[in-house]
């Protein structure tokens, strides 16, 4: 019986040691930015200040990126900013150390990351572009800032065009009206002339002369 249960306590402690092995104390080695994916093109998360201490909860294996805690909050750093304490000396946290440190090899998905950790950030509204990398989703970004200028310039075109029309509408019917009040100054002119011509002389216009039969009209 005594046996059985020290079998079984080891079998509990196999069981715990993977457990165990899900983390390792790292220290950061300068400011650095905790971000919400493994690359610096990832939304930054928050700022671990130099020689804090981080959980670190596992590191990839293709690149130098490990995922830690850092207050409780979670995101991504860089292995050259993270060392370690191993055989009474710090190292830079590689995959060298992986297994030595017992910290775990993982893989990064936006959508189960983010889905954890980030539903009430901002970014996470543009997540189903982030989830096809970083690249994507700014190379999307500069097609659509591209598209918004190509359509503020059609834009601004079409309004410059309008106003352009507009002005030569309003020089044509200033040159209309400048025409027609020149053809009525005109008109009123000879209108005038033709009544000078045809009034007859009054005779108070001239003086009569004495036996001048005209005089006795």
């Amino acid at each position: 019986m005594k046996n059985l249960f020290v079998k079984i306590a080891a079998v509990g402690l196999l069981m715990l040691l993977p457990a165990i092995a899900q983390a390792a104390e790292g220290y950061s080695t300068a400011n650095v930015n905790m971000r919400a994916g493994p690359s610096t093109r990832y939304p930054a998360v928050a700022v671990i200040p130099a020689g804090s201490s981080v959980e670190i909860r596992g590191c990839l294996s293709d690149v130098n990126w490990c995922d830690v805690e850092f207050y409780g909050g979670r995101g991504w750093v860089s292995g050259q900013y993270v060392q370690a304490l191993y055989q009474q000396r710090r190292v830079y946290v590689g995959p060298q150390y992986y297994r030595p440190l017992g910290i775990p090899m993982i893989r990064f998905s936006v959508d189960n990351y983010w889905d954890r950790y980030y539903r009430n950030r901002d970014f996470y509204r543009d997540r189903d572009r982030w989830s096809r990398g970083p690249d994507y989703y700014y190379r999307d970004r500069d097609n659509r800032d591209r598209d918004g200028d190509r359509d503020n310039r059609d834009r601004d075109r079409n309004w410059r065009e309008r106003d352009g029309d507009r002005d030569g509408r309003d020089r044509d019917r200033d040159w209309r009206d400048d025409n027609q009040r020149d053809d009525r100054q005109r008109g009123e002119r000879q209108r005038d002339d033709r009544r000078g011509d045809d009034r007859r002389p009054d005779r108070r216009d001239f003086d009569c002369r004495p036996g001048d039969p005209s005089c006795d009209e």
